[in-house]
This record gives structure tokens, C-alpha cells and sequence, in this order.
């Protein structure tokens, strides 16, 4: 399944910015290919910056990269549910009242990377195993329809994302 095929009718037009950092890419070659580009950034991040926070009232470079992990894990989760079927509206969170409790402070780049490496593989084994039907499941998360391939894009886009403002603010 490659990007140009994802019609915008399978998520909320507030994830399009997010979708449209990937350029043309299949599903799978951007979480693998994420995967391996946000291991190498992450590699060459001193312990000294993983504090830093470039504007008052931002996060730390380790609250950012903490943020990353857990929306990828919620969306993970979202695509699992989808994609077995569930009918069920899943709720919104507030991503700033993750932040004082993710513990962000205490983390070493090592402890990132070997959480973040748990939880992509995680994605990418999960997304391996869901045929075209599966992908192509609805559900409704924030009170928006969505669907399972919208988030595989949606989960590697959100990276990009925030990979782009760490090398411009961050580093």
C-alpha cells in the first residue's frame, strides 16, 4: 500500500501535515525506514541535550522523544482495535497531560532508543500482519472515522514531524 493510494476520507484532516511529510512511500517502507533514520538521530544526541528545551514553555528534547513513543503506541493500539473490528469510539488524549508523568527526565538516550526500538518493532510486526481488508478497517478515534492504513501513515508522519523540529530546534 503506498501513500498516494490513502484517500483523505480515511482520517481527520488535522493528521494531513503529518501524512504529507512522508512523500510518495509505501506503508511499510516508511515504518522500517523511519525505524532506522530516527535510531541514527537518536545515536548522535548527547546525554547534555536530552534537557534541553528550546522556547519556554516546551518540552525537553526528552519529553519530545518520550511524546513520540507514546503516541506511536496509542495509534498502535488503535490500529489493533481497528483492525480486529472493533466497534467501539475510542477516546482523544491530551498529549500535554502525558508529559509531567512519562518520567522523561530520568531517561538516558539509551533508554530511548531501546524503548523506542521495542515499540516501532512492535508497529512494524503488527502492520506486517494485517492483510488489504484490515487495512482498509474503519473505526472512530476523537470523534473522527479513521482508518487502520491511515494510521501506519499517520504513526510514521508524526515522526517526520517531530523529526524535522528536533534538528531545526533541538540540536
Amino acid at each position: 500500500m503506498f501513500l498516494s493510494e490513502l484517500p483523505t476520507s480515511d482520517y481527520n484532516p488535522y493528521y494531513h501535515t503529518y501524512i504529507m511529510a512522508l512523500g510518495e512511500v509505501s506503508l511499510m517502507d516508511a515504518l522500517l525506514v523511519g525505524k532506522e533514520g530516527f535510531l541514527s538521530l537518536l545515536e548522535k544526541i548527547p546525554e547534555s541535550k536530552l534537557s534541553f528545551a528550546y522556547a519556554e514553555e516546551k518540552w525537553s528534547l526528552a519529553e519530545a522523544l518520550v511524546h513520540m513513543i507514546d503516541t506511536e503506541r496509542i495509534f498502535q493500539y488503535r490500529a489493533l482495535r481497528f483492525a480486529r473490528n472493533d466497534k467501539v469510539d475510542l477516546p482523544g488524549f491530551d498529549q500535554d497531560l502525558y508529559v509531567p508523568y512519562s518520567n522523561a527526565g530520568s531517561r538516558t538516550v539509551q533508554d530511548l532508543m531501546a524503548e523506542y526500538r521495542a515499540v516501532r518493532d512492535s508497529t512494524i510486526t503488527l502492520f506486517k500482519s494485517f492483510d488489504d481488508e484490515a487495512l482498509k478497517r474503519k473505526g472512530v478515534a476523537s470523534g473522527s472515522p479513521m482508518s487502520v492504513r491511515a494510521m501506519g501513515f499517520i504513526i510514521s508522519g508524526h515522526q517526520a514531524h517531530h523529526v524535522r523540529i528536533i534538528k531545526e530546534r533541538y540540536l
